[in-house]
């Protein structure tokens, strides 16, 4: 029996039938239990920053494993205090303190259990929002069908339309604990807010005492072509940071600046696995490999070029987004016949929606990669009944 066969008899039904069983990957490619090779063009959901078996991740990770795998939050690691040194460089060398932890939905849960420390426990978040899937990141998670099922959640939480920067003022009040947003959504179909929004909410929780809280877990790490999708000069109290952090070794960071570094004390919250230097090793890896290969300039090139070649479809109607984390509006709801057609000719594509497809490759896709998805992509995007 095949792993897809022996899957559904041994894993909870909480995803579906998976697509594939996969067994290997190199670089943006990965290859299945049968031995077909396929480009993933959305990278685990924009987890794998450095692709697969990048080999300055696969020494990290296997030199500290070999020196120090884990001592619980009793000890310190030279890793875990070297990572949180450069994120709070990368966040603007502002005081501030780092929690770490294993995924998104817990960084944010550490973000939604920080506020609470404010004294105030109301928290405006916007309309699309996906923070995670635990019940206080749930809260926060604006998308009824995935809420309602778990409730009473954690509440006190007023949803705003995402970049309306006159409904946030209204919405926000001197009870107001923080706003909660995303530079840009990822979840809802990767959609960037007006100019000026973030920094209208960082003059509206300011004025209010309230704090700003921008998660970046999936749009962070140089996936936009900058460190953070928010501007360097916003000056958040928290971000919150995931995916591409670890390049696929799960690592979470809430990062607090000024005086939110110091809302949380010893016994307020903790986890066993957060911050063990086998994944700061990885993280630190990461951020090592997009300095030292030219990254950041790489994401943007590649996702300005990504972008013509998703545009010149003409089923394609706009492209949104940054660097190389971007959505094509489709003309009709096609969107999952699209996947499958993807799949069928080896590529691995991603739908937020009926006739929305999101693009988060790895940060290290090739130039070749990207021209091959070119010859390919009117054949994918097409409607095979239209020829």
């Amino acid at each position: 029996m095949t792993y897809l066969d022996r899957y559904p008899e041994a894993l909870m039904n909480t995803f579906g039938p998976p697509r594939l069983a996969l067994v290997r990957g190199e670089g943006a490619h990965v290859w299945d239990e049968s031995g077909r090779e396929y480009v993933d063009l959305f990278g685990g959901i924009a987890v794998n920053a450095l692709g697969h078996a990048h080999p300055a991740l696969v020494e990290a990770v296997t030199t500290q494993l070999r020196t120090l795998g884990h001592v619980s939050n009793f000890f310190a690691t030279g890793p875990q205090v070297e990572l949180a040194e450069r994120l709070l460089a990368l966040a603007g060398g502002r005081d501030g303190r780092v929690f770490f932890s294993n995924s998104g939905t817990e960084a944010n849960e550490a973000a939604f259990k920080l506020t609470r420390q404010t004294g105030r426990t109301h928290v405006v978040a916007a309309e699309g929002a996906f923070h995670g899937r635990t019940m206080g990141a749930l809260a926060l998670t604006h998308k009824a069908a995935y809420r309602e099922p778990f409730e009473p959640l954690p509440g006190h939480v007023t949803w705003v339309p995402y970049g309306d920067a006159e409904a946030l003022a209204a919405a926000v009040t001197d009870e107001t604990a923080a706003v909660v947003l995303e530079p840009i959504q990822g979840e809802a179909g990767v959609v960037v807010p007006p100019d000026g929004y973030l920094a209208a909410a960082r003059t509206i929780t300011r004025d209010r005492g309230a704090l700003l809280w921008v998660d970046e877990v999936q749009s962070g790490i140089g996936r936009t072509g900058e460190w953070f999708a928010h501007d360097s000069e916003l000056a958040p109290d928290v971000i919150t940071l995931a995916k591409g952090l670890g390049g696929g070794i799960p690592v979470g960071a809430t990062v607090a600046l000024g005086e939110a570094a110091s809302l949380l004390g010893p016994g307020n919250h903790g986890t066993t696995f957060g911050g063990n230097p086998v994944a700061c090793a990885a993280a630190l890896a990461v951020l090592d490999t997009i300095e030292k290969e030219g990254l950041l300039d790489a994401v943007v090139a590649r996702g300005a070029r990504l972008s013509e070649v998703l545009l010149a479809a003409d089923e394609v109607t706009d492209v949104s987004g940054r660097g190389l984390l971007l959505a094509a509006q489709l003309a009709d709801e096609t969107a999952a016949a699209v996947v499958q057609r993807g799949q069928e000719r080896g590529w691995l594509l991603n739908n937020t929606g009926p006739d929305r497809l999101r693009f988060a490759p790895p940060l290290t896709i090739t130039e070749a990669d990207v021209a091959a998805f070119a010859t390919a992509w009117p054949g994918i995007v097409a409607d095979p009944g239209d020829a």
